[in-house]
């Protein structure tokens, strides 16, 4: 079994954990944009012609399934990137978790970069499933950047100037950008109110490794035995996790797997 999973840039690192905390037997193709990115301030043809180019590398390596584990490619790139590989290699888009995060009633909060903040992508989730509870879309600019390149400085002001602008009556935040999920943690530390228990976190990893799975019709095995490989392409060229991936705890976990070239 192998899942490819995609993105500009390290945030695809989320998702590819959760692919191998449910199937540690998976092998995994990582395939990201350095050399293109950032893609979220870029137009959608521009996105959707990258995404295309890292699609058809980590394709190359004949996968069983590709996650498109960043959400602005889902947006501007999903139907290219099915028409072109679908049915052939099921493609698995990566939707901000605004559905499971209102069932607790709210207020929500959904942390996004600037350019989806606002957007009429966004705005239309928000009125399909978030239309009873107060939501309250905030922008991050720099925290997407910052955590890429695992700059400590940055992501502590970055998260700091977005907590600022989240009310402080929220009792769930959405990480509608795939890179907040490797620092969810410390988002969760600064929208904490005391005297308030934490708030909810809602990302989207686990829910499309498991949609992946389902695609290729096989079920969670946390257990299987660890004999997976581990292929990493760089804007199509084979490497080695890039360093800055290393300082997540997810990075870390599937650096632990032997590389594939």
């Amino acid at each position: 079994m192998k899942i490819a999973l995609m993105d500009s840039g390290i945030g695809l690192l989320a998702a590819a954990a959760a692919v191998r905390r449910l199937r540690p037997d998976a092998d995994l193709v990582l395939s990201s944009d350095p050399d293109g990115m950032p893609w979220g301030p870029r137009t959608p043809e521009y996105v959707s012609a990258q995404a295309l180019d890292v699609a058809r590398a980590a394709a190359a390596h004949r996968p069983d399934a590709l996650i498109v584990a960043c959400n602005t490619a889902s947006v501007h790139a999903l139907p290219a990137l099915r028409a072109e590989l679908e049915p052939t290699l099921p493609v698995i888009g990566t939707v901000p978790a605004i559905k499971p995060s209102v069932a607790g009633g709210g207020p929500v909060a959904i942390w996004a970069t600037p350019a989806t903040t606002g957007s009429p992508y966004q705005r239309g989730l928000i009125a399909e499933f978030a239309r009873s509870v107060d939501v309250t879309e905030v922008p991050c600019p720099g925290l997407a950047d910052a955590v890429q390149y695992a700059d400590e400085t940055a992501i502590d002001l970055a998260i700091a100037a977005a907590a600022a602008r989240t009310p402080r009556d929220v009792r769930a935040v959405v990480l509608g950008c795939t890179h907040y999920e490797l620092v969810a943690e410390r988002i969760r530390d600064a929208v904490r109110q005391p005297g308030l228990p934490p708030v909810a976190l809602y990302g989207s990893a686990d829910a499309v490794a498991a949609q992946a799975l389902r695609r290729i019709g096989v079920e969670p095995a946390p257990s299987a035995e660890p004999s997976a490989s581990l292929a990493v392409l760089l804007s199509g060229r084979p490497a080695d996790l890039p360093e800055a991936a290393l300082a997540y705890a997810e990075g870390r976990l599937l650096g632990a797997v032997s590389p594939a070239r």
